[in-house]
């Protein structure tokens, strides 16, 4: 198995929430890309797409994402990194990817806030169009699928945990 774990799903799918349980129950380091971004940015991520459009924030995601060099690692990089095809080339050569498959009725739900969320919505995009458009993506780059539904961010680790030690097995 890859050293490292790329949680990708639509905002509030809990990339962050369930890679801290994950990390901290298999003793690996977790990386926030939105806060990697920001860091080498210094700059919030709302800014880098309100001075430079969605367009210029997509390229300094990819570049991030892309550049990455960790070991032994939980990686959460925003919802958007599917559409950098180096971001996502990098990740599946360091990573097992896992999609975390939720229902739009529950991104909608949970989101809140979509400009404070930093979310990718291209003008004229509703949260429906964003979710359709990105779900096929998911699909195509995930190693492992998730499917959340009516299940708690413990239960969802817990099933996690299982696929990637069963897969460890395998390869042994």
């Amino acid at each position: 198995m890859k050293s490292n774990i790329t949680m990708i799903g639509m905002p509030s799918s809990g990339k962050s929430t369930i890679g801290v349980l994950l990390a901290k129950r298999l003793g690996y380091s977790f990386v926030d890309v939105d806060i990697v971004i920001q860091e080498k940015e210094g700059r919030l991520l709302k800014e880098i797409i309100s001075t430079e459009g969605m367009d210029g924030f997509l390229a300094v995601e990819n570049r991030v994402n892309a550049g990455l060099d960790v070991k032994k690692s939980v990686i959460a990089p925003g919802g958007s990194v599917i559409y950098g095809t180096e971001a996502m080339e990098h990740l599946k050569e360091i990573s097992e990817v896992v999609y975390l498959k939720m229902s739009y009725e529950e991104m909608e739900k949970r989101i809140g806030n979509v400009v404070d969320r930093g979310v990718a919505l291209k003008d004229g995009m509703t949260l429906r169009d964003l979710y359709n458009e990105r779900v096929p993506y998911y699909e195509k780059y995930a190693d492992i699928v998730i499917d959340e539904e009516g299940m708690t961010p413990g239960d969802t680790v817990d099933a996690l945990r299982e696929i990637l030690e069963e897969k460890i097995r395998l390869e042994q």
